[in-house]
């Protein structure tokens, strides 16, 4: 009954959306590439007509090619994030990381019409494969068809991002760290496989609003079968300023230094039943399948050069552990989740960042989290944008049980080289 109650839920959303009166472009997950922050089938479909007569090489956002009759493209781009990180433990060194944090390949384009387009995106680092949890090379990350039936109204078939909390959007080469918050590696629903829609409305003025909605598997990645439930997902954003320049509520820092202040405020909601894994999407396999509840919202402001962003996010389950036959615990984590950062690109295009999270468990919960503070500094130097970048950061973390009287304490020392076209 609760599927179904569900299923109508999304029905009436998604026609809801398709009903809403014409207005701009909308977009899903713009990811910024170079200068030109556009989808890849706006850039090639700009290309001058005389070079159709051959096939034509792009250099604008990644490496391109346009078929001479125009009906289809190609893009190629990567990136490369090789990073040197230290932890220390009670004044002392306690682990030191070395490794290519992320290699990925990136392919989009379209095919017969740009109203029809392609996303694909693979991963090749141990750890973006998540290895650990999965215990095989798990290499797609994106693989979606997009249809865009009207101007306003975009949607989606395939694996990709959730409309989630802004920072799980953003790529992640596009962050004024090194990586995204604790609060974002605990709490985010992150990718899975279904149906997508999106839909963005000029109300007045410069105030615009964007409706995002899917249904999905609700288990994530490359899943060889599903459960019983399915996960449902709703976003809405409120941009009362305006749209901000080149996509730039999709990427951190402001970069393009926005001549007006730019505000978003982001709301969604994600209902996962019957989940198998212990972070609906991500995480290792329940004993048992539960059901889980995501909040989220973040709000953002950029101009002039300063970026304010805050995030909280909340997760509940009615019953979190399971156990197995020998009484070993998996758990659904439960808990609220804050984040704030702000951060100021100078002329020389060196940027200085704060951030703060802190991570507090609830439920019976609490006695096997402890709760978690980060205060974080980070300074980064952009050479190309974020498509070529050198970036360091160190966090201060304060950790505790609620029944601990002493707090234990760690820092960590990052150094992050990211190269990409």
């Amino acid at each position: 009954m609760s599927r179904i109650l569900h299923f109508c839920r999304f029905t009436a959303i998604l026609f809801f959306l398709i009903g809403l009166p014409t207005g701009i472009l909308a977009q899903i997950y713009p990811v910024p590439g170079g200068d030109q922050k556009q989808d890849t089938h706006q850039y090639m479909g700009n290309i001058p007509k005389g070079f159709s007569e051959v096939p034509y090489f792009t250099f604008g956002s990644g490496i391109g090619i346009f078929s001479p009759d125009s009906l289809y493209s190609f893009n190629l781009r990567f990136r490369i994030q090789n990073r040197a990180a230290f932890t220390f433990k009670e004044s002392s060194l306690d682990e030191v990381e070395a490794r290519v944090r992320r290699l990925r390949l990136r392919f989009d384009g379209f095919v017969y019409s740009p109203k029809i387009y392609y996303v694909v995106q693979l991963s090749f680092s141990r750890e973006d494969m998540d290895w650990q949890n999965t215990g095989v090379p798990n290499i797609i990350r994106d693989a979606m068809i997009f249809y865009k039936p009207h101007p306003k109204l975009q949607l989606g078939f395939g694996q990709t991002k959730l409309p989630g909390n802004r920072q799980r959007v953003n790529s992640s080469g596009d962050l004024q760290f090194a990586d995204r918050s604790i609060v974002n590696a605990r709490l985010n629903v992150d990718r899975d496989f279904g149906l997508q829609a999106a839909y963005t409305e000029n109300i007045f003025k410069r105030f615009y609003t964007v409706f995002r909605a899917a249904l999905t598997t609700g288990e994530g990645r490359n899943i060889l079968a599903t459960g019983k439930g399915l996960a449902y997902t709703g976003r809405v954003e409120i941009l009362p300023f305006g749209l901000f320049e080149k996509f730039g509520d999709y990427f951190e820092g402001d970069l393009i230094r926005e001549q007006r202040p730019k505000v978003s405020a982001g709301f969604t909601y994600s209902y996962n039943e019957s989940t198998l894994k212990t972070g609906g999407q991500i995480g290792i396999p329940l004993f048992e399948a539960r059901d889980m509840t995501t909040l989220a919202t973040d709000w953002l402001l950029k101009y002039n050069g300063f970026s304010l962003a805050s995030e909280f996010l909340y997760r509940d389950s009615q019953n979190p552990l399971t156990f197995n036959g020998t009484g070993d615990v998996r758990y659904i984590y439960t808990g609220l989740g804050q984040n704030y950062q702000a951060g100021y690109i100078f002329p020389s295009n060196y940027e200085l960042a704060l951030r703060y999270s802190r991570m507090d468990a609830s439920g019976v919960i609490t006695s096997l989290e402890p709760d978690i503070q980060h205060f974080t500094v980070g300074a980064t130097k952009y050479l190309k944008g974020h498509r070529l970048k050198f970036q360091t950061d160190l966090t201060y973390e304060l950790s505790s049980f609620a029944t601990s009287v002493v707090p234990q304490e760690s820092f960590y020392l990052r150094f992050q080289l990211e190269l990409g076209i």
